[in-house]
């Protein structure tokens, strides 16, 4: 089992920029691929980026490439979405997820674990 808490969500105007934050505790923390995704209202949720497990690869969605930023600490058992020039269709709530497996990363059905998720609200 593996609990993910994210954090780092709020309000911010376009242009501006969020760190997002997830921990997570349970089981050995670099087995699992980690992913980010977001979910706007009325719309399914859409994968944004992921990292391997030893943080060597990133992959992002098109729509945040050259914008965002994943990382992750294996250390202090954590993965971060850094977000940079930020636009109003960023706005959703943004979920950290693990897998392990090799099933496609940019699936939500790829991915065992999940957390609550945090709001991300950008202004124009």
């Amino acid at each position: 089992q593996v609990q993910l808490v994210e954090s780092g969500g709020g309000l911010v105007q376009a242009g501006g920029s969020l760190r997002l934050s997830c921990a997570a505790s349970g089981r050995i923390f670099a087995n699992f691929f980690m992913g980010w995704f977001r979910q706007a209202p009325g719309k399914e949720r859409e994968y944004v980026s992921a990292i391997s497990g030893s943080g060597r690869d990133t992959y992002y969605a098109d729509s945040v490439k050259g914008r965002f930023t994943i990382s992750r600490d294996n250390v202090k058992n954590t993965v971060h979405l850094q977000m940079n020039s930020l636009k109003p269709e960023d706005t959703a709530v943004y979920y950290c997820a693990a897998r392990s497996n090799f099933l496609p990363y940019d699936r939500p059905a790829s991915y065992n674990y999940w957390g609550q998720g945090t709001q991300v609200t950008v202004s124009s």
